[in-house]
Protein backbone atom coordinates (compact mmCIF):
# COMPACT_ATOMS: atom_id res chain seq x y z
CA UNK A 1 0.00 0.00 0.00
CA UNK A 2 1.00 3.87 -0.85
CA UNK A 3 0.03 7.03 0.53
CA UNK A 4 0.42 9.68 -1.25
CA UNK A 5 -0.25 13.11 0.19
CA UNK A 6 -0.17 16.60 -1.81
CA UNK A 7 -1.25 20.02 -0.74
CA UNK A 8 -1.16 23.75 -1.78
CA UNK A 9 -2.01 23.52 -5.85
CA UNK A 10 -4.14 26.41 -5.89
CA UNK A 11 -4.68 29.73 -5.87
CA UNK A 12 -7.24 32.61 -4.36
CA UNK A 13 -6.84 34.38 -8.16
CA UNK A 14 -6.10 32.17 -10.70
CA UNK A 15 -8.02 28.76 -9.44
CA UNK A 16 -7.61 25.12 -9.41
CA UNK A 17 -8.29 22.92 -6.66
CA UNK A 18 -6.15 20.41 -4.76
CA UNK A 19 -9.17 18.12 -4.56
CA UNK A 20 -9.05 18.16 -8.41
CA UNK A 21 -5.19 17.13 -8.48
CA UNK A 22 -5.76 14.46 -6.19
CA UNK A 23 -8.61 12.87 -8.25
CA UNK A 24 -5.91 13.43 -11.10
CA UNK A 25 -3.91 11.24 -9.37
CA UNK A 26 -5.98 8.60 -8.49
CA UNK A 27 -7.07 7.95 -11.90
CA UNK A 28 -3.44 7.55 -12.84
CA UNK A 29 -2.82 5.36 -10.17
CA UNK A 30 -5.90 3.47 -10.89
CA UNK A 31 -4.22 2.01 -14.07
CA UNK A 32 -1.69 0.23 -11.94
CA UNK A 33 -3.85 -0.70 -8.79
CA UNK A 34 -6.76 -0.25 -6.79
CA UNK A 35 -7.25 3.53 -5.04
CA UNK A 36 -8.94 2.12 -1.79
CA UNK A 37 -9.65 5.78 -1.15
CA UNK A 38 -9.17 9.56 -1.15
CA UNK A 39 -8.98 11.82 2.16
CA UNK A 40 -9.89 15.61 2.24
CA UNK A 41 -8.22 16.60 5.19
CA UNK A 42 -8.56 20.25 6.30
CA UNK A 43 -5.84 22.04 8.64
CA UNK A 44 -5.98 25.02 11.06
CA UNK A 45 -8.23 27.28 9.55
CA UNK A 46 -6.03 30.44 10.79
CA UNK A 47 -3.00 29.65 8.79
CA UNK A 48 -2.55 32.97 7.57
CA UNK A 49 -1.11 31.65 4.21
CA UNK A 50 -4.04 29.29 3.06
CA UNK A 51 -6.41 29.30 0.66
CA UNK A 52 -9.93 29.50 1.63
CA UNK A 53 -10.73 25.76 2.96
CA UNK A 54 -6.50 24.80 3.44
CA UNK A 55 -7.49 21.49 2.35
CA UNK A 56 -4.56 18.79 2.21
CA UNK A 57 -5.29 15.95 0.40
CA UNK A 58 -4.51 11.55 0.92
CA UNK A 59 -4.74 8.80 -1.92
CA UNK A 60 -4.40 5.36 -0.50
CA UNK A 61 -3.47 3.24 -3.34
CA UNK A 62 -2.26 -0.46 -4.08
CA UNK A 63 0.62 0.34 -6.05
CA UNK A 64 4.22 0.63 -6.41
CA UNK A 65 5.84 3.66 -4.00
CA UNK A 66 8.02 4.76 -6.94
CA UNK A 67 5.31 4.85 -9.49
CA UNK A 68 2.98 6.44 -7.21
CA UNK A 69 5.35 9.59 -6.95
CA UNK A 70 6.62 9.94 -10.28
CA UNK A 71 2.95 10.20 -11.07
CA UNK A 72 1.65 12.70 -8.49
CA UNK A 73 4.79 14.67 -9.61
CA UNK A 74 4.12 14.80 -12.84
CA UNK A 75 0.22 15.96 -12.32
CA UNK A 76 1.93 18.24 -10.01
CA UNK A 77 3.95 20.07 -12.37
CA UNK A 78 1.15 20.41 -14.98
CA UNK A 79 -1.84 21.04 -12.91
CA UNK A 80 -0.32 23.49 -9.69
CA UNK A 81 -1.04 27.07 -10.44
CA UNK A 82 2.83 28.18 -9.46
CA UNK A 83 2.62 31.37 -11.27
CA UNK A 84 0.85 32.66 -8.01
CA UNK A 85 4.05 33.08 -5.96
CA UNK A 86 1.71 32.60 -3.59
CA UNK A 87 1.09 28.80 -4.40
CA UNK A 88 4.03 26.34 -3.04
CA UNK A 89 2.58 22.78 -3.80
CA UNK A 90 4.16 19.87 -2.13
CA UNK A 91 4.04 16.24 -2.15
CA UNK A 92 4.87 12.84 0.02
CA UNK A 93 4.75 9.45 -0.46
CA UNK A 94 4.77 6.82 2.18
CA UNK A 95 5.22 3.57 1.21
CA UNK A 96 3.53 1.73 3.88
CA UNK A 97 -0.19 1.28 5.13
CA UNK A 98 -2.48 3.77 6.24
CA UNK A 99 -2.02 2.58 9.77
CA UNK A 100 1.51 2.03 9.45
CA UNK A 101 2.74 5.86 9.74
CA UNK A 102 5.20 6.44 12.98
CA UNK A 103 3.85 7.98 15.50
CA UNK A 104 5.71 11.32 15.16
CA UNK A 105 3.96 11.30 11.95
CA UNK A 106 0.67 11.32 13.11
CA UNK A 107 1.10 13.47 16.04
CA UNK A 108 2.06 15.95 13.38
CA UNK A 109 -0.83 15.14 11.79
CA UNK A 110 -3.53 16.34 14.85
CA UNK A 111 -1.57 19.30 15.64
CA UNK A 112 -1.38 20.24 12.09
CA UNK A 113 -5.24 20.94 12.41
CA UNK A 114 -4.86 23.11 15.32
CA UNK A 115 -1.13 24.70 15.18
CA UNK A 116 1.15 26.56 12.99
CA UNK A 117 3.78 24.15 12.06
CA UNK A 118 7.01 24.52 9.98
CA UNK A 119 8.41 23.35 6.53
CA UNK A 120 12.02 22.39 9.03
CA UNK A 121 10.15 20.18 10.96
CA UNK A 122 7.93 18.35 7.99
CA UNK A 123 11.29 18.12 6.47
CA UNK A 124 13.01 16.35 9.71
CA UNK A 125 10.10 13.80 9.87
CA UNK A 126 9.86 13.02 6.32
CA UNK A 127 13.75 12.36 6.19
CA UNK A 128 13.06 9.95 9.28
CA UNK A 129 10.58 8.05 8.29
CA UNK A 130 12.05 7.42 4.69
CA UNK A 131 9.22 9.48 2.51
CA UNK A 132 9.87 10.57 -0.72
CA UNK A 133 9.01 14.22 -1.40
CA UNK A 134 9.15 16.67 -3.82
CA UNK A 135 8.16 20.64 -3.54
CA UNK A 136 7.64 23.75 -5.13
CA UNK A 137 8.23 27.48 -4.79
CA UNK A 138 9.26 27.36 -0.74
CA UNK A 139 8.19 23.93 -0.68
CA UNK A 140 5.51 24.79 2.27
CA UNK A 141 3.06 22.19 0.66
CA UNK A 142 5.27 19.03 1.90
CA UNK A 143 3.31 20.43 5.50
CA UNK A 144 0.33 19.67 4.52
CA UNK A 145 1.55 16.91 2.83
CA UNK A 146 2.79 14.91 5.57
CA UNK A 147 -0.35 15.82 7.52
CA UNK A 148 -2.26 14.00 4.98
CA UNK A 149 -0.58 10.93 5.13
CA UNK A 150 -0.46 10.84 8.82
CA UNK A 151 -4.00 11.71 8.90
CA UNK A 152 -5.93 8.19 8.99
CA UNK A 153 -4.30 7.71 12.29
CA UNK A 154 -5.02 11.18 13.78
CA UNK A 155 -8.64 11.91 12.72
CA UNK A 156 -11.15 10.42 15.11
CA UNK A 157 -14.62 11.39 13.41
CA UNK A 158 -15.00 11.63 9.57
CA UNK A 159 -17.76 12.81 7.42
CA UNK A 160 -18.16 12.40 3.27
CA UNK A 161 -18.17 14.94 0.67
CA UNK A 162 -19.08 13.91 -2.61
CA UNK A 163 -17.59 16.59 -5.44
CA UNK A 164 -18.88 17.03 -9.12
CA UNK A 165 -16.27 18.21 -11.28
CA UNK A 166 -16.97 20.99 -14.64
CA UNK A 167 -15.56 20.25 -18.28
CA UNK A 168 -12.35 21.87 -18.44
CA UNK A 169 -13.81 24.28 -21.26
CA UNK A 170 -16.51 25.33 -18.49
CA UNK A 171 -13.64 26.51 -15.70
CA UNK A 172 -13.77 30.38 -15.10
CA UNK A 173 -17.41 30.82 -16.30
CA UNK A 174 -20.57 31.25 -14.24
CA UNK A 175 -21.77 27.40 -13.14
CA UNK A 176 -24.93 26.63 -14.20
CA UNK A 177 -27.01 24.87 -11.72
CA UNK A 178 -30.62 24.73 -11.23
CA UNK A 179 -31.24 26.13 -7.67
CA UNK A 180 -34.77 24.68 -7.27
CA UNK A 181 -33.39 20.73 -7.63
CA UNK A 182 -30.55 22.02 -5.15
CA UNK A 183 -33.09 22.78 -2.39
CA UNK A 184 -34.96 19.85 -3.52
CA UNK A 185 -32.09 17.12 -3.58
CA UNK A 186 -31.07 18.98 0.22
CA UNK A 187 -34.61 18.47 1.84
CA UNK A 188 -34.68 15.15 0.59
CA UNK A 189 -31.64 13.91 2.37
CA UNK A 190 -31.25 16.10 5.25
CA UNK A 191 -30.05 15.48 8.09
CA UNK A 192 -27.91 13.00 7.28
CA UNK A 193 -26.31 15.53 4.34
CA UNK A 194 -25.62 19.09 5.51
CA UNK A 195 -25.06 22.35 4.46
CA UNK A 196 -25.95 21.90 1.29
CA UNK A 197 -28.37 25.37 1.24
CA UNK A 198 -28.79 28.22 3.25
CA UNK A 199 -32.73 28.39 3.75
CA UNK A 200 -32.72 31.66 5.77
CA UNK A 201 -30.43 33.30 3.00
CA UNK A 202 -31.77 31.64 -0.03
CA UNK A 203 -28.14 30.51 -0.97
CA UNK A 204 -26.64 27.46 -2.62
CA UNK A 205 -23.72 26.86 -0.34
CA UNK A 206 -22.79 23.83 -1.72
CA UNK A 207 -21.79 25.73 -5.47
CA UNK A 208 -18.31 27.70 -4.82
CA UNK A 209 -17.79 31.34 -6.25
CA UNK A 210 -14.42 31.02 -7.48
CA UNK A 211 -12.85 29.63 -10.70
CA UNK A 212 -11.06 26.27 -10.34
CA UNK A 213 -13.09 23.26 -11.25
CA UNK A 214 -15.48 22.17 -8.77
CA UNK A 215 -19.34 22.12 -10.23
CA UNK A 216 -20.29 21.46 -6.76
CA UNK A 217 -19.55 19.24 -3.17
CA UNK A 218 -22.22 17.54 -1.18
CA UNK A 219 -21.07 16.97 2.40
CA UNK A 220 -22.38 14.81 5.12
CA UNK A 221 -22.35 11.99 7.42
CA UNK A 222 -23.69 9.26 5.11
CA UNK A 223 -21.44 7.98 2.06
CA UNK A 224 -24.49 7.08 -0.19
CA UNK A 225 -26.78 9.59 0.45
CA UNK A 226 -23.41 12.24 0.06
CA UNK A 227 -23.56 10.52 -3.48
CA UNK A 228 -27.20 10.45 -4.07
CA UNK A 229 -27.89 14.18 -3.46
CA UNK A 230 -25.67 14.82 -5.92
CA UNK A 231 -26.87 12.68 -8.67
CA UNK A 232 -30.21 14.11 -7.99
CA UNK A 233 -28.70 18.27 -8.83
CA UNK A 234 -29.53 19.31 -12.63
CA UNK A 235 -26.86 21.44 -13.65
CA UNK A 236 -24.63 21.80 -16.88
CA UNK A 237 -22.82 18.50 -17.59
CA UNK A 238 -20.22 17.26 -14.86
CA UNK A 239 -17.50 15.78 -16.30
CA UNK A 240 -16.57 13.66 -13.54
CA UNK A 241 -17.14 13.14 -9.52
CA UNK A 242 -14.98 11.63 -6.33
CA UNK A 243 -15.84 10.87 -2.84
CA UNK A 244 -13.53 12.11 -0.04
CA UNK A 245 -13.44 10.83 3.21
CA UNK A 246 -12.46 14.44 5.80
CA UNK A 247 -12.44 15.55 8.69
CA UNK A 248 -15.21 18.51 7.73
CA UNK A 249 -17.57 19.34 10.44
CA UNK A 250 -16.21 18.08 13.14
CA UNK A 251 -14.99 21.00 15.45
CA UNK A 252 -11.44 18.87 15.22
CA UNK A 253 -9.47 22.39 15.08
CA UNK A 254 -11.17 23.66 18.65
CA UNK A 255 -9.47 22.78 21.77
CA UNK A 256 -10.49 23.49 25.58
CA UNK A 257 -9.50 26.83 26.22
CA UNK A 258 -9.44 29.23 30.01
CA UNK A 259 -9.34 32.37 30.27
CA UNK A 260 -6.62 34.36 29.92
CA UNK A 261 -4.32 31.60 28.39
CA UNK A 262 -5.72 31.85 24.80
CA UNK A 263 -3.31 33.08 21.98
CA UNK A 264 -3.47 34.67 18.69
CA UNK A 265 -4.20 31.95 15.37
CA UNK A 266 -5.92 29.76 18.12
CA UNK A 267 -9.31 27.91 17.99
CA UNK A 268 -11.02 27.34 21.17
CA UNK A 269 -14.00 26.26 23.73
CA UNK A 270 -14.15 29.07 26.42
CA UNK A 271 -16.77 29.76 29.75
CA UNK A 272 -17.60 32.75 31.11
CA UNK A 273 -20.31 34.79 31.63
CA UNK A 274 -21.15 38.24 29.31
CA UNK A 275 -19.76 41.24 31.05
CA UNK A 276 -20.47 43.84 28.53
CA UNK A 277 -23.59 43.65 26.69
CA UNK A 278 -23.49 43.37 22.87
CA UNK A 279 -22.64 46.22 20.85
CA UNK A 280 -23.57 46.86 16.84
CA UNK A 281 -20.74 48.83 15.31
CA UNK A 282 -19.84 50.11 12.10
CA UNK A 283 -20.57 47.75 8.87
CA UNK A 284 -22.97 45.50 10.84
CA UNK A 285 -20.61 44.06 12.71
CA UNK A 286 -22.00 42.39 17.01
CA UNK A 287 -19.40 42.61 19.92
CA UNK A 288 -19.55 41.74 23.05
CA UNK A 289 -17.26 40.67 26.22
CA UNK A 290 -17.20 37.70 28.47
CA UNK A 291 -15.02 37.34 31.50
CA UNK A 292 -13.88 34.70 34.29
CA UNK A 293 -12.92 36.34 37.41
CA UNK A 294 -10.89 39.66 36.07
CA UNK A 295 -10.27 38.48 33.10
CA UNK A 296 -11.95 39.93 30.27
CA UNK A 297 -12.06 38.67 26.24
CA UNK A 298 -13.76 40.35 23.56
CA UNK A 299 -16.04 38.34 21.09
CA UNK A 300 -17.62 39.31 17.86
CA UNK A 301 -19.94 38.15 15.52
CA UNK A 302 -18.85 39.67 11.98
CA UNK A 303 -21.62 40.87 9.51
CA UNK A 304 -21.12 37.48 7.02
CA UNK A 305 -22.48 36.03 10.02
CA UNK A 306 -25.94 37.19 9.03
CA UNK A 307 -28.72 36.27 11.25
CA UNK A 308 -26.49 34.69 13.81
CA UNK A 309 -25.45 38.54 15.16
CA UNK A 310 -29.21 38.64 16.34
CA UNK A 311 -28.54 35.66 18.71
CA UNK A 312 -25.86 37.26 19.97
CA UNK A 313 -27.81 40.94 19.93
CA UNK A 314 -30.19 38.95 22.17
CA UNK A 315 -27.43 38.30 25.04
CA UNK A 316 -27.41 40.07 27.97
CA UNK A 317 -25.19 41.36 30.91
CA UNK A 318 -24.63 38.10 33.33
CA UNK A 319 -26.08 35.49 30.58
CA UNK A 320 -23.43 32.61 31.71
CA UNK A 321 -21.82 31.11 27.87
CA UNK A 322 -19.65 28.71 26.20
CA UNK A 323 -18.55 30.70 23.31
CA UNK A 324 -16.24 28.95 20.27
CA UNK A 325 -13.87 30.49 17.58
CA UNK A 326 -10.76 31.28 16.59
CA UNK A 327 -8.69 33.91 18.61
CA UNK A 328 -7.67 36.61 16.51
CA UNK A 329 -5.44 40.34 17.57
CA UNK A 330 -7.25 38.97 21.27
CA UNK A 331 -11.38 39.27 19.73
CA UNK A 332 -12.90 35.46 19.67
CA UNK A 333 -14.74 35.35 16.66
CA UNK A 334 -17.86 33.20 17.08
CA UNK A 335 -18.70 30.43 15.47
CA UNK A 336 -20.87 29.13 17.57
CA UNK A 337 -22.03 29.59 21.39
CA UNK A 338 -24.16 27.65 24.26
CA UNK A 339 -26.25 29.39 26.50
CA UNK A 340 -25.86 27.94 30.34
CA UNK A 341 -27.75 30.19 31.79
CA UNK A 342 -29.78 32.83 31.33
CA UNK A 343 -30.32 36.34 33.64
CA UNK A 344 -34.18 35.96 34.15
CA UNK A 345 -34.44 39.33 36.05
CA UNK A 346 -33.57 42.91 36.10
CA UNK A 347 -33.49 45.93 37.88
CA UNK A 348 -35.36 48.95 37.36
CA UNK A 349 -35.79 52.56 39.21
CA UNK A 350 -38.82 51.55 42.23
CA UNK A 351 -41.95 52.58 42.54
CA UNK A 352 -43.22 55.06 45.07
CA UNK A 353 -46.16 52.75 46.97
CA UNK A 354 -47.83 55.79 48.12
CA UNK A 355 -48.50 57.82 44.42
CA UNK A 356 -47.43 55.31 42.12
CA UNK A 357 -44.53 57.84 40.39
CA UNK A 358 -41.11 56.51 39.61
CA UNK A 359 -39.07 57.44 42.33
CA UNK A 360 -35.50 59.70 41.68
CA UNK A 361 -31.83 58.70 42.87
CA UNK A 362 -30.92 60.02 45.92
CA UNK A 363 -27.44 59.97 45.48
CA UNK A 364 -24.64 57.47 44.80
CA UNK A 365 -25.06 54.34 46.97
CA UNK A 366 -28.15 56.21 48.63
CA UNK A 367 -30.65 54.52 47.12
CA UNK A 368 -34.00 55.96 45.77
CA UNK A 369 -37.02 58.33 46.75
CA UNK A 370 -40.12 59.59 45.80
CA UNK A 371 -39.86 63.63 46.29
CA UNK A 372 -43.34 63.80 46.03
CA UNK A 373 -44.07 61.42 49.19
CA UNK A 374 -40.21 61.35 50.94
CA UNK A 375 -40.86 57.67 50.45
CA UNK A 376 -37.22 55.65 50.15
CA UNK A 377 -36.16 52.54 48.80
CA UNK A 378 -32.50 50.83 49.34
CA UNK A 379 -32.14 49.49 45.72
CA UNK A 380 -33.77 48.58 42.45
CA UNK A 381 -36.68 46.60 41.73
CA UNK A 382 -35.97 43.25 40.10
CA UNK A 383 -38.91 42.10 37.44
CA UNK A 384 -38.98 39.47 35.37
CA UNK A 385 -37.44 39.57 31.88
CA UNK A 386 -38.17 38.04 28.61
CA UNK A 387 -35.54 36.62 26.97
CA UNK A 388 -35.64 35.82 23.05
CA UNK A 389 -32.92 33.03 23.88
CA UNK A 390 -33.48 29.30 25.15
CA UNK A 391 -30.47 27.59 26.54
CA UNK A 392 -28.49 25.45 24.49
CA UNK A 393 -26.11 26.02 21.65
CA UNK A 394 -26.39 28.44 18.53
CA UNK A 395 -24.73 28.26 15.48
CA UNK A 396 -23.95 30.53 12.71
CA UNK A 397 -25.94 29.76 9.51
CA UNK A 398 -24.56 27.32 6.86
CA UNK A 399 -23.79 30.24 4.52
CA UNK A 400 -21.04 31.53 7.09
CA UNK A 401 -19.86 27.80 8.30
CA UNK A 402 -16.15 27.13 8.17
CA UNK A 403 -15.73 23.72 6.36
CA UNK A 404 -14.46 22.35 9.58
CA UNK A 405 -16.56 23.28 11.85
CA UNK A 406 -19.56 21.08 13.31
CA UNK A 407 -23.03 21.70 12.28
CA UNK A 408 -25.38 21.23 15.58
CA UNK A 409 -27.47 19.07 13.31
CA UNK A 410 -25.12 16.39 13.56
CA UNK A 411 -25.10 16.07 17.00
CA UNK A 412 -23.04 15.11 19.87
CA UNK A 413 -23.25 17.94 21.88
CA UNK A 414 -23.40 19.04 25.64
CA UNK A 415 -27.10 20.55 25.45
CA UNK A 416 -30.23 21.43 23.68
CA UNK A 417 -29.56 22.50 20.13
CA UNK A 418 -31.09 25.26 17.79
CA UNK A 419 -29.85 24.34 14.15
CA UNK A 420 -29.75 26.52 11.35
CA UNK A 421 -30.60 25.26 7.68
Amino acid sequence: MTIVGVDDTDSRERGMCTTYVAAEIADRLAERGDVERLLLVRLNPAVEYKTRGNAALAIHADCDAEFAFAVARDVLESLAETADERTNPGLVVADHRPTGAPDAVREFARRAVRDRLEIDEAEALVAAAGYRSWGAGNGRGRIGALAAVGSWLAVDDWTWECISYREPGRWGTPREVDAQSVFAAADQRYPAVWDTVDRGEGELVCVPHTPGPILHGIRGDDPDAVRATAAAIESEPVASRRLFATNQGTDAHLRNGALPALEDGGAYRVDGRVTRAPETRRGGHVFLEIGDGGTRLECAAFEPTKRFRDRVRALREGDRLTVCGEVSRGTLKLEKFAVRDLVATEGVTPTCQECGRTMESAGRDQGYRCRDCDTAAAEKDRVALERDLEPGWYEVPPCARRHIAKPLVRGGFDGPTHPER
